[in-house]
């Protein structure tokens, strides 16, 4: 490690490193050097801190005359030997400049999350974490987090209570891997207090008896909600995948359905069975050139609202359901007929996360086709009124 009197004459004549940095020390002041990269030279000042080295920048040898720089370096120097920590009071520093509203900023900037997902990462910090936009993200402690789950929960619902603790453990995770020194995830109380809520997923469907009922107050629908329920039943696809749906991924020559992108980032190639074909056939004969298969008369130009029909078939029929009931109902359908496994987790564009023989099993929309139309057939079998 080469020294020398760091003079502005003897740096300009050093000559910047082939490859890594070198490391000159300086003959006046112990513990002041230069550190020369390929195209950088810069000041820095090395001490010991609780028997500990720390190295600090001071800035560029191009910025900096040597003289100056001296002078930073010893200051810090004796800072440090007073037991102060230069590099860790940056980080401090750094650390409490990140606000949630500015970590969840960069967090969404850095993921690849769909837009159905941001705008509940958003709509989490503006309506259940609004006190905490402001607030440097390490001074949110385990018990502000146990007391908002718990607030959260009895205002607005245990399920939100947990989604919102879900989204804010994802953000400070996110920080914390880019700061040294960043306190423990303060959700980690809940596991460790047992405090989450239970959740209980539904296991609603349309059953074999009430599917008549509701197929014919379906039918009574005007045709726009009409075929919007149909398609759901007979894809068993995700409300947003359904009322963002785009011409040009309906290729209704082959009968298949392309979607590019979808809640869990995968493209969905699904074969469309003859009754859905011969439908969105008739639709697209009677579209007057909206580019959505179920346009809306909103600002997005597709479909949005559809509580009201739900609401209104579930009182035509005297079935209460939700969109995702029909999801369930379809592959509840798929499964009773003996569709192979790995089949029904295509259908539902599910990911076979962990599964090391899922990886190597490719199912495309052609080995879908039979399942669908078999799916399909069940249905309108079942649809019609028993005796």
């Amino acid at each position: 490690m080469p020294s020398l009197r760091l003079t502005r004459r003897a740096i300009d004549e050093i000559p910047f490193a082939q490859k890594g940095q070198v490391l000159y020390r300086d003959t006046m002041l112990p513990g002041f050097g230069l550190r020369v990269g390929a195209q950088s030279k810069v000041f820095f000042a090395e001490g010991q801190v609780n028997r500990r080295t720390r190295r600090v920048t001071i800035g560029r040898a191009d910025v900096f005359a040597p003289e100056v720089a001296r002078k930073k370096a010893l200051t810090i120097l004796g800072d440090m030997a007073d037991g102060h920590d230069p590099n860790a009071e940056k980080r401090q520093e750094a650390a409490e400049q990140v606000t949630l509203e500015l970590a969840l900023k960069r967090f969404l900037e850095v993921r690849s999350l769909s837009a159905h997902t941001v705008s509940h990462y958003q709509r989490t910090e503006r309506l259940y974490l609004k006190s905490w936009r402001k607030k440097p993200l390490n001074e949110i402690t385990r018990q502000m987090v146990l007391k908002k789950h718990q607030d959260i929960g009895k205002k607005h619902g245990e399920t939100t209570a947990n989604n919102v603790m879900r989204h804010f453990r994802s953000i400070y995770n996110f920080v914390a891997a880019t700061q040294d020194d960043f306190p423990p995830n303060p959700v980690q109380i809940l596991t460790q207090a047992r405090a989450w809520y239970k959740e209980r997923r539904r296991q609603t469907v349309i059953t074999a008896l009430d599917l008549p009922a509701w197929w014919g107050a379906v039918m009574a629908e005007p045709e726009y909600s009409r075929d919007f329920l149909l398609t759901a039943l007979f894809t068993g696809m995700r409300r947003g995948e359904l009322t963002k749906l785009r011409w040009e991924n309906v290729d209704l020559n082959s009968k298949v359905l392309h979607l590019p992108t979808t809640k869990n980032g995968d493209p969905l190639h699904l074969p469309l069975s003859d009754f859905l074909a011969d439908l969105l056939s008739e639709r697209w004969a009677r579209n007057n050139g909206s580019p959505w298969v179920f346009p809306g008369p909103g600002k997005s130009g597709h479909l949005v609202e559809t509580k009201k029909f739900l609401l209104r078939v579930s009182a035509g029929s005297g079935v209460s359901f939700t969109l995702h009931d029909l999801r369930r109902t379809f592959i509840t359908i798929a499964e009773s007929l003996d569709v192979p496994y790995y089949a029904l987790k295509r259908l539902l564009n599910h990911r076979t996360n962990g599964d090391v023989t899922g990886g190597y099993i490719v199912v495309n929309a052609e080995r879908l086709r039979e399942p669908v139309e078999l799916v399909a057939k069940r249905i309108l079998e079942l649809k019609e009124p028993r005796p």
